[in-house]
């Protein structure tokens, strides 16, 4: 590592005390990018990376709000416009109690690259709350959006900022922040994507993420000649995310025996067929239900609670040959790295946004498995929403096998942009460089055009 480099995340985590999922984001990146920086000096001369490092605008305001026994609450509001170099900011918004202003600046960093890869035209951006949707009354929800947006509609727009969905914000989330929107601004536009089908919704996008990640994984095998069929696969997490890659991994021939929340996980040897994901989803979007309600309807599997004193998640202590971390950031460390391939693991293609920490990334590419990083892997949520943006440009819906079609082509145009970039930076099979570099040279060339803003 260069003394440049080793300087830059230095100061990076002295301007941004108490933010380790944001500093661990910018030394993963800045860490690839070091070997460009070497061979680009104007970049480093005119702070391309410091200046993609510092978002352009953070937006942090009160949320006030009523619920129907009239009780006052306040929660915390959050929007990161962190860069709009290629196109409006783009990302989503998390409803989780663990959000803060360094998680998000972690995510919007990581959607920069993440955008710029699906060579859609859309600059990156992240926020949220730490308002805690699960187990509220769909009243209780529609209030805290109505307050929530009542101060966000001032910093979007379709050409300014695009937020979608994220932890806790689906559907119905969308739906009354969209109302609101609509009500505030008198105006319809497509400022939000993972709308409803009715109102300017795409086909896919609910699946997109999911999907894409498989996709990519796709990708990934065929270059050993390789393929789903046989395979058994650990999947974590059981929203959209997981749901939507255990569909695609049974249509493409795997089987996936693992799906988790926050309570713990399900082991299904048998595997969880068309009928069992059925229920999950029931269980999950309806109800709002807890995975070990799986284990009551289907005896062949077992349920495991979560142990918060063990250092590792016995979800990746499984035999299987590949795995999708579809919950959360940092949910495999260096033991779970090394159980993955203890245990026959030989791809990893990430669902969720950074679930693997610095220690684990560093095990899988010392290894020279198959490692799809989670800018790359899991952007076809984003390249949808992107879509659905076109969509609603145009006014005109596509059908669902031609999004399909546009979301299978963008996961194996990502896939080459970081087969090839490694290839070119001499780190051939790396994706983490791969996905960094590729996604990093488009923003920093569009930033050099524009000038020092």
């Amino acid at each position: 590592m260069s003394n440049y480099v080793k300087d830059l995340i230095a100061d990076v985590k002295a301007k941004n005390p108490a933010q380790p999922e944001f500093h661990q984001a910018v030394e993963e990146v800045v860490e690839s990018l070091s070997i460009v920086l070497d061979k680009h000096p104007e970049y480093r001369a005119t702070k391309i990376l410091e200046r993609i490092i510092e978002p352009e605008r953070v937006i942090m305001f009160r949320v006030p709000w009523v619920d129907e026994q009239g009780e006052t609450h306040i929660n915390r509001g959050y929007r990161i416009e962190m860069n709009s170099a290629i196109g409006p900011y783009k990302g989503g918004l998390r409803f989780h109690p663990s959000v803060n202003l360094g998680i998000l600046k972690f995510l919007a960093f990581e959607q920069v690259f993440k955008n710029s890869l699906t060579t859609l035209p859309m600059g990156g951006g992240k926020g949220g709350s730490d308002f805690d949707p699960k187990g509220k009354s769909d009243l209780k929800i529609m209030r805290f959006c109505q307050a929530f947006m009542a101060e966000l509609f001032r910093h979007i727009g379709p050409n300014t900022d695009v937020p979608a969905g994220d932890i806790g914000v689906g559907g119905r989330e969308i739906g009354y922040l969209f109302g609101m929107y609509k009500k505030l601004r008198n105006e319809f536009t497509g400022v939000l994507t993972g709308k409803g089908l009715n109102w300017g919704g795409s086909l896919i996008r609910p699946e997109a993420t999911g999907y894409g990640v498989v996709y990519f994984g796709a990708e990934m095998l065929a270059t050993k000649n390789d393929s789903y069929k046989g395979k058994t696969c650990l999947v974590s997490g059981s929203g959209n995310v997981a749901q939507y890659t255990v569909e695609k991994i049974n249509q493409l021939g795997g089987k996936a025996v693992t799906l988790s929340d926050s309570s713990g996980y399900i082991f299904d040897e048998e595997g969880i067929n068309a009928d069992k994901l059925a229920f999950v989803m029931d269980l999950k979007n309806v109800k709002r239900g807890r995975i070990k309600e799986y284990t009551a309807k289907y005896k062949s599997a077992v349920f495991t609670p979560i142990n918060p004193k063990a250092d590792y998640n016995p979800l990746w202590d499984h035999k299987a040959d590949c795995a999708f971390p579809s919950a959360t950031q940092n949910e495999i460390n260096e033991t779970d790295a090394k159980n993955l391939l203890k245990n026959g693991v030989f791809l990893v293609s990430e669902g969720s946004n950074m679930p693997t920490t610095l220690d684990g990334v560093k095990v899988f590419l010392d290894k020279k498995i198959l490692y799809g990083p989670a800018k790359a892997a899991n952007a076809g949520g984003v390249a949808v929403s992107g879509l659905e943006m076109a969509q609603n440009s145009m006014r005109v819906p596509w059908s669902k096998e031609e999004v399909d079609n546009r979301l299978q082509q963008i996961m194996k145009n990502i896939h080459t942009t970081c087969k090839e970039t490694a290839e070119r930076f001499g780190t051939p099979g790396n994706y983490v460089n791969g996905a960094n570099i590729g996604g990093f040279l488009k923003v920093a060339d569009s930033m050099m055009d524009q000038g020092v803003v």
